[in-house]
């Protein structure tokens, strides 16, 4: 026990889990997947020039992103997954550190790994984590800010609890210049870690806050310089030329597609932590008559609207079974690859319609039974809380800390909803803060250990996310001996549309920036 403590070896074990599943995938393609070609060639250019220049895709800002890329062009020479690689290296260091995190929220060690691995070895993070994407990066400046946050919640002196402030409000405005929904870190989680740093909830609770003016202030203090550093890199990317520029407000605001949309968006959550939100089943068997009556009326309701779409000719189903979202963008969905690739003819199918059933009503049942545990006339089994459980960081501090920021994060996603432009990879923040929660609240209200058939979902969701990274990168690979052949042929690049991602290098071949926008 004092090895796994002074080497942090469950932790070290999801980092190295991530490596390992990522490499047997063989995550190569020499040209752009999804978005990221031009980020990549933004990369080559900052190597080359020192200079950052944006060519008229980026969105996000990318700041410490494209460094990173750059660097690894320095040590390993240019090729697209070189560059890749070091989103890799962000998420093997991404799993290390949420293992700490869960483990620092009151989780203990075997749960907090398990948790982890079914997190970090899913479709989702394992595709994204071998693309140049900035959603990974992103994660990891979200992740280290909630580690700052709850160390100083868990510091025992002020001095130590200044500097963890500090920490995650330094290390979010650095590592959120990806992202810049990352920086929500600062504007948000920061200050409701404040929030409870200030307010204890004791009958002495003036007494308290005096006693914590020092932490108060210091933290205020740091949340206003990093407000201002967020205002500068704001101002700084304004002035820049060819970028996407991000509108909060929409044009045209549909509600009914909106809702549709959100509600969608986020029945994925539960699919894509299934190997967790499964471990709820069984609590269905323990709920009183009336909570098994609903569950079961509930169910019956959600397979007829099945039905009754399936029967109705010309009408789609694909937003009631899981994966919900088949539409281009998606990252998991029934094809096996990423959603988002433009091409022609169909594909063949990877997830069949029987696995759809069995993943939904999966993902249903874990959900209902979650909720039934949480029912007051629930039938419970006398659990004695894990001896390495941390009570130091409540259920309450938990919720000022988290609830802010998953509110606020979901309601800056509404402007994209309006516009049918949200997409799972948007999940992975919101995933981190449901994976907390459940895998604590499990701990602490059904068993203190999680089962041993949590070890069994995990490999599978290792497998099928192996499986997925391996097709995606498989197609990419096809792509590129397809356009080599082509144009050894003696056609030229310019005369075949070999899809959007091959042609945004071709198109940055002959021009400082992408003008087909």
């Amino acid at each position: 026990m004092q090895l796994v403590r002074r080497f942090r070896l469950p932790a070290l074990f999801c980092a190295l889990a991530v490596l390992f599943c990522e490499l047997i995938s063989r995550p190569y393609a020499e040209m752009g997947i999804s978005d990221d070609g031009p980020y990549i060639l933004m990369a080559r250019h900052l190597a080359r020039t020192g200079h950052i220049v944006f060519n008229g895709w980026a969105a996000p800002l990318l700041g410490w992103q494209l460094y990173l890329g750059a660097a690894f062009i320095k040590l390993f020479g240019f090729s697209y997954t070189n560059v890749r690689m070091s989103t890799l290296l962000v998420a093997v260091v991404t799993a290390w550190l949420l293992q700490r995190t869960l483990v620092l929220a009151g989780v203990n060690e075997r749960n907090a790994t398990l948790g982890t691995l079914a997190f970090v070895l899913s479709p989702l993070y394992l595709m994204l984590s071998v693309t140049y994407m900035s959603d990974i990066f992103g994660l990891f400046a979200v992740v280290i800010c909630l580690y700052g946050c709850l160390r100083a919640l868990r510091a025992s002196t002020e001095r130590a609890a200044i500097a963890w402030l500090c920490f995650a409000v330094a290390t979010n405005a650095i590592f959120g210049t990806a992202r810049q929904i990352a920086w929500l870190g600062i504007l948000v989680m920061v200050p409701s870690t404040l929030f409870v740093i200030g307010w204890p909830g004791t009958p002495d609770w003036r007494a308290a806050l005096r006693e914590r003016r020092r932490v108060l202030l210091a933290g205020c203090a740091a949340t206003v310089a990093g407000a201002v550093f967020i205002f500068a890199c704001m101002q700084w990317l304004g002035r820049q030329p060819w970028i996407q520029p991000e509108h909060l407000i929409p044009n045209t605001f549909p509600i009914g597609r909106t809702w549709r949309e959100v509600g969608e968006f986020l029945m994925d959550a539960p699919f894509l932590l299934l190997a967790m939100v499964a471990l709820f089943l069984p609590q269905i068997r323990r709920a009183s008559r009336r909570a098994g009556t609903v569950a079961f009326l509930v169910s019956l309701a959600y397979t007829l609207r099945i039905l009754y779409a399936v029967c109705r000719p010309g009408r789609a189903v694909s937003h009631l079974l899981e994966p919900t979202h088949q539409s281009l963008g998606n990252w998991v969905g029934i094809h096996g690859i990423h959603e988002g690739i433009h091409l022609l003819g169909d594909m063949p199918i990877f997830l069949h319609p029987w696995m759809q059933w069995v993943v939904t009503f999966v993902s249903l049942g874990g959900v209902l039974g979650l909720i039934i545990s949480a029912l007051p006339s629930t039938r419970r089994m006398p659990i004695r809380k894990a001896a390495d459980t941390n009570p130091r960081v409540s259920w309450r501090q938990l919720g000022v800390l988290l609830g802010p920021f998953a509110l606020v994060y979901t309601l800056l996603l509404v402007p994209r909803a309006s516009i049918g432009w949200v997409f799972d990879r948007y999940l992975l923040e919101l995933l981190v803060v449901a994976l907390l929660c459940l895998v604590r609240y499990y701990q602490e209200r059904v068993s203190p250990q999680l089962p041993r058939s949590a070890l069994l979902l995990v490999g599978l969701t290792a497998v099928y996310g192996v499986a997925c990274t391996h097709n995606m990168c498989a197609l990419y690979r096809a792509r590129v001996t397809l356009a080599a052949e082509i144009q050894a042929s003696g056609v030229p690049d310019t005369s075949v549309d070999y899809g959007f991602e091959y042609n945004f290098g071709t198109e940055l071949q002959h021009s400082d920036h992408l003008r087909s926008l």
